[in-house]
């Protein structure tokens, strides 16, 4: 019985083979057109990141280049040029906003107002519209400004605090101001340089340091 039984198994094989076969005669090109667009994406999405990572690069130098400019119109006039957006966009923003506080305010307002951007460039945008002298603000505008980066772990908040005891001083609120300004020097996340403003301004607001 061995020799007929493997002639039917030779048999079944063979019929199984040709059966493959002619699978792989319809439906083969469905298999090689996955392996092409697998492999085909794959290059795709490597190229896209080296062009990404190339265009931030030569972003990046286009701003460090403009940085390096010694004529502050020049710098201005360099940075407006780039072509930026996004996160990009709002780092050049807060440079423009360095070289000329006016023309900036705008943009910075409207960055400290974009929910699609980052929070920390959301927070250093409201900081710098508060900072800057021209930037329009009543004092209304500054304290709900500041109102946010002054929440315990905001990336800016001594900042934030030494900017509110400005707004302070400003409604005339000295006592407040100097308080806020005593318990910068007691604060471990402020600066040595924030410190010693601090200390400067309560010593000309006639206050006492012994806080610090």
């Amino acid at each position: 019985m061995s020799n007929p039984e493997n002639f039917i198994d030779e048999v079944t094989e063979e019929v199984r083979r040709d059966k493959l076969f002619a699978l792989m005669r319809k439906y083969g090109w469905i298999a090689v057109t996955l392996v092409v667009l697998l492999v085909g994406g794959a290059a795709y999405n490597e190229w896209s990141k080296a062009r990404a990572e190339a265009k931030a690069e030569a972003l990046g130098d286009a701003i460090l280049a403009t940085e390096e400019l010694a004529d502050a119109a020049a710098r201005k006039a360099a940075l407006a040029e780039l072509p930026v957006a996004g996160d990009a966009r709002a780092i050049v923003v807060l440079l423009q906003a360095d070289e000329d506080g006016k023309v900036a305010a705008d943009q910075l307002a409207e960055m400290a107002d974009d929910a699609n951007l980052p929070k920390i460039y959301r927070d250093l945008a409201a900081l710098k519209l508060v900072m800057q002298a021209d930037g329009g603000l009543s004092a209304e505008d500054a304290t709900a400004r500041l109102a946010p980066l002054l929440q315990a772990g905001a990336a800016f908040r001594v900042l934030a605090e030494e900017q509110m005891a400005l707004v302070e001083l400003s409604n005339g609120d000295k006592e407040a101001a100097i308080s806020r300004l005593q318990a910068l020097l007691l604060d471990e996340e402020a600066s040595r340089a924030l410190r010693q403003r601090a200390s400067q301004l309560i010593v000309a607001l006639g206050g006492a340091l012994a806080a610090s």
